[in-house]
């Protein structure tokens, strides 16, 4: 009996001591899978990794730029929208969304050790004081700006409005040097910089916005409102996304409600916690819902800009003309993180009305090296837009008519890189007092010659692909010792392909000489003299307006494609 008994109790021994293991491992598993208790064990290992570094590196360290620099790795592994933004960088954050910062209205680039005034904003301070594009920057409150970045200089201009600065300049046209009191006023960025009216007749209202900030749904409202009061019979609509990289969700649904009536659903946004899904609709009534419009995109054309054309082509509202734009159907929002600093984080992805995202880029599958691949085109799925039109998800907005910009030639982009198009500009501005209307401006041939002799003796030497190839394959012949074999060979071939400067200058003088006068009516104009310049060799604009004056062809593009 007695051993009966010690048996039973080994037995229970057993299992208690069995169940007692079970129940440690399930609660070691559930901690191992237990996603907060991972955060709080990392959290605890990072903390006391910090201290051992502070407490015992050889050297010191600072302890803000090594957080920044650990979050910024961590961050790495999502998205790019996903970012830390420091209390340092809080101010241009601010300026991204509102538009708006306290300063001079200027813009400075760096020629070799010195700081120019590149750009300046119409009635801003800066204006007001008599600077203008190509003058020299020596020194803001003293400070001599040898040596200085861009940013340095940001936090040297960038101030409470009301505040004042001296800054010593020297004039470019009349190489005077002078010091100058610049009074910080409230700079705003206008996110529509440019309005008007375009076509034969002048009567299609043309309208560019550049970024979705604060109050943009407004700013393009009043534009087209100001257009239609110097031309009451209107006869089409431009909306011009083209480089406009988004913003401002909220924006992006007040625009499409300019052309689509109230109550019509524009937007979903899809979230990883389902309750906070969302729906977004037009609420009040459009501002005209019957005039034809086109939509203006690119590869730059991104988010809110997206959502935008993305919306008029499922409404079959309007025709969206230009190239795929990049295809970002991301949404991201910004929390507090104390101290002034925040993380802006993605939240939810994006659907227009059709049902469909067009997020290009999947950063849940990344490559063995890191990189981000696109969507699979055998992901990618068809929607209907409200008539019947076949689009896809993925890969961004493709537009109802493709229109490619010419690529820039290698002399153009070096004239550029190297600041001679600038340089000439204010060597221009300054022996022309006036010039006509930036719209009806551009170069003679005589003058073209004339920059053609002032840059004769600069260099802008470069290489072709071509020549570029043919380097690389001399290193390589070299490597494996086969060139002194061919060498004889290979530069006669070198001597053919090389190019002239001044035939490749002739070759693209087109392309050359719209840069010119597009820096020039800056002078004169600023940013709406830029644009308007730009705009008399618009190809994606002319076809807008192409497309406006043919309506049976407009309509055409609106409508399925009978199989």
């Amino acid at each position: 009996m007695r051993a009966r008994l010690k048996k039973i109790k080994g037995a229970k021994g057993f299992i208690a001591g069995a169940a007692l293991s079970a129940i440690a491992f399930m609660f070691i598993r559930a901690q191992n899978s237990d996603p907060y208790f991972e955060i709080a064990k990392n959290l605890d290992i990072y903390t006391n990794l910090f201290k051992e570094l502070n407490t015992f590196y050889v050297d010191p360290i600072e302890p803000g730029k090594l957080v920044k620099t650990g979050v910024d790795a961590m961050l790495q592994e999502l998205d790019p929208y996903t970012n830390f933004i420091s209390e340092a960088d809080v101010e241009e954050y601010e300026i991204m969304t509102t538009g708006k910062y306290g300063g001079i209205g200027a813009n400075m680039q760096r020629k070799g050790n010195d700081i120019y005034v590149a750009d300046v904003y119409e009635n801003s301070p800066a204006h007001k004081a008599g600077l203008h594009p190509g003058d020299m920057v020596e020194s803001i409150d003293g400070q001599s700006l040898k040596g200085k970045t861009i940013e340095d200089l940001g936090s040297l201009l960038k101030g409470s409005p009301g505040t004042q600065l001296k800054m010593k300049v020297k004039d470019a046209y009349t190489q005077v040097v002078s010091e100058k009191l610049i009074t910080r006023g409230e700079i705003e960025i206008s996110s529509v910089p440019y309005a008007g009216l375009v076509g034969a007749q002048n009567d299609i209202a043309y309208v560019r916005l550049t970024q979705f900030t604060q109050q943009c749904g407004n700013s393009v409202k009043d534009a087209y409102d100001s257009l239609k009061k110097v031309q009451p019979s209107l006869r089409g609509l431009v909306l011009d996304l083209r480089n406009n990289p988004g913003g401002l969700l909220d924006e992006a649904v007040n625009i499409c409600n300019i052309f689509i009536d109230k109550g019509q659903s524009v937007l979903t946004t899809r979230y990883k916690i389902e309750e906070m899904n969302k729906e977004y609709k037009t609420t009040i009534a459009a501002w005209n819902k019957d005039l034809p419009l086109t939509v203006l995109v690119n590869k730059s054309s991104a988010s809110a800009s997206e959502i935008v054309a993305g919306t008029i082509q499922d409404l079959d509202r309007g025709v969206v003309i230009g190239e795929r734009s990049y295809g970002k159907g991301l949404v991201q929002v910004t929390r507090p993180l104390g101290f002034k600093s925040h993380l802006k984080l993605t939240v939810a992805r994006y659907y227009t009305p059709s049902g469909r995202c067009i997020q290009a880029l999947d950063y849940t599958r990344r490559n063995a090296d890191g990189s981000v691949g696109l969507i699979a085109d055998s992901l990618k799925k068809t929607f209907k837009t409200k008539g019947g039109r076949n689009v896809l998800s993925g890969g961004g907005v493709s537009p109802d008519v493709t229109v490619t910009d010419e690529p820039m030639s290698l002399i153009a982009v070096t004239l550029y890189t190297k600041n001679y198009i600038f340089d000439y500009g204010t060597d221009y501005a300054s022996k022309h007092k006036t010039i006509a209307a930036p719209d009806k401006f551009s170069l003679t041939d005589e003058e073209f010659n004339q920059f053609a002799k002032w840059v004769e003796n600069k260099d802008y030497s470069y290489k072709s692909e071509t020549e570029l190839q043919l380097d690389s394959l001399k290193k390589t012949a070299q490597k494996e010792k086969y060139f002194e074999n061919v060498k004889g060979e290979f530069d006669a071939l070198k001597n053919k392909l090389s190019h002239d400067k001044k035939q490749d200058l002739i070759k693209h003088k087109d392309q050359v000489k719209h840069m010119l006068e597009s820096e020039i009516a800056s002078r004169y104009y600023y940013t709406r003299g830029r644009m308007a310049q730009s705009m008399q060799y618009d190809r994606e604009l002319e076809k807008a307006v192409s497309l406006i004056n043919t309506p049976a062809e407009y309509s055409k593009l609106l409508k399925p494609i009978k199989k």
